[in-house]
């Protein structure tokens, strides 16, 4: 916690003070950040001390709380708004001459490059303290990676990153749309009912989405035990769409994924439905997504009017399997194809329909245990645009959409300050018995 303990002259205390000073105070009372301020200090013991460690530090924060896009704006509000030099820490007897000017800051933020571990530290520390405030915080958790364009093309350690949109148009056309960027990404995994950030990474644009999802969950599982043990689903993306990384999700970490599913059936020759047991000729079908389908009419022709979905009746997670039900039998479809249906011996008959089950083995991409045709994955997978509503939030309110940030390491660095300072305004809220507020960040 950085307090100021000096005395003055003329104190802001004697009037009222501005609410988004208050706001900083209080950010400034919830930031960990006593044994990286020892540590500064320490290493200063000696030397000239014009512009005081704790000041600038508390600085370089109300920067990031004010939204300033660069140090120059920041030290122009300093030289002009004395409310703010005195509750940093700068000497309110100094007028603006006390301000640091942009090297002195350069300089700081190098000695805060040499101690990134103690940065990483401090988010951890936030993490853990929302965690023992909320008692729900984690549960369902949302992943995503957020394209973080460099400032000029002169970054050397920055290079080109691509993502790929695909869907289809309200007329039914399908469309594509590549994004090129160059510079670095945001990896990040939020809690999707309070919108914190719960782990981050920042890698180079060129690095893949799905490469950090398993590393991530891993790493929170050893930073963050308690927290790991109260997740129960991950949503994400088509981007993340791996047969791997969700059984392992489910067999290994015991969190459900709600991962949309690519279509990777549609373009090629065998065409887009597949029979759920090739070994055998049947009426089941699995469309490109993971439905699963009955072929109802095989004259029709519509491929779409060959299909019906068939009813889904539920997961049975002692079986590991899906439950379907006849489309015919459950939903009153006509069925033109009933003797093929019945023509294997498996199939038994009767007014509840044919029953069929899917075990997750056959495809751990497609099948998990939430049906990505039910009613359930969707209303799960709409917690997915908590982590667009966080990326959005560090784009305009923390300045990442107009920054002058060049380098990975300084890019690391103040994408950590930022998070940090939305976990630390979250603690604010809650603290203050206002945690439906947690997610605020302009208000004071």
């Amino acid at each position: 916690m950085a307090t100021v303990t000096q005395p003055s002259l003329f104190s802001w205390e004697i009037v009222d003070q501005s609410p988004e000073i208050l706001r900083l105070q209080r950010v400034l009372d919830v930031l960990p950040d006593d044994e990286l301020l020892d540590v500064l200090v320490a290493e200063r013991a000696g030397r000239r001390n014009d512009y005081p460690i704790l000041a600038v530090w508390n600085s370089l924060i109300a920067g990031i709380v004010f939204g300033h896009d660069s140090i120059a704006s920041l030290i122009r509000e300093l030289r002009r708004n004395a409310e703010l030099r005195q509750i940093c820490g700068f000497d309110p007897l100094g007028g603006d001459e006390v301000v640091p000017n942009a090297w002195q800051y350069s300089k700081f933020l190098k000695k805060l490059f040499d101690h990134a571990e103690r940065i990483d530290a401090m988010f951890e520390r936030l993490v853990e303290r929302v965690r023992q405030l909320l008692p729900d915080f984690g549960a369902h958790l949302a992943i995503d990676g957020k394209a973080l364009p460099a400032y000029g093309r002169k970054d050397a350690d920055a290079d080109w990153g691509v993502k790929t949109y695909r869907g289809v148009k309200d007329d039914g056309t399908p469309y594509k749309k590549v994004k090129r960027w160059f510079g670095y990404k945001l990896h990040l995994i939020v809690d999707a009912d309070y919108e914190l950030p719960v782990s981050y990474e920042v890698t180079q644009a060129s690095e893949a989405d799905i490469n950090r999802m398993m590393p991530m969950i891993e790493s929170l599982a050893d930073k963050h035990p308690e927290l790991y043990e109260r997740a129960e689903s991950l949503a994400a993306d088509r981007g993340y769409d791996d047969g791997a990384d969700k059984a392992a999700l489910y067999d290994d970490h015991q969190i459900t994924p709600v991962i949309d599913a690519r279509d990777c059936h549609s373009s090629t020759p065998q065409g887009a439905m597949r029979p759920l047991d090739e070994s055998t000729s049947d009426t089941i079908y699995i469309g490109p997504t993971g439905e699963v389908c009955c072929k109802v009419d095989p004259f029709a022709g519509k491929s779409s009017s060959r299909y019906a979905p068939m009813r889904f009746m539920g997961v049975e997670a002692d079986r590991r399997c899906l439950k379907f039900r006849c489309p015919a039998a459950a939903d009153g479809v006509e069925c033109k194809n009933r003797d093929a249906c019945r023509a294997s011996y498996k199939v038994k008959h009767g007014a509840y329909g044919r029953v069929v089950r899917v075990p997750f083995d056959r495809d751990r991409r497609l099948f998990s245990p939430v049906y990505r045709h039910s009613r359930t994955f969707a209303e799960a997978y709409k917690r997915r645009a908590a982590v667009e509503r966080v990326n959005s939030r560090v784009d305009r309110v923390y300045g990442f959409d107009r920054h002058y940030i060049r380098g990975i390491a300084k890019m690391r660095l103040r994408m950590g300050l930022s998070l940090m300072v939305m976990l630390a305004t979250a603690v604010a809220w809650i603290e203050a018995s206002q945690p439906e507020k947690a997610r605020s960040l302009l208000a004071a």
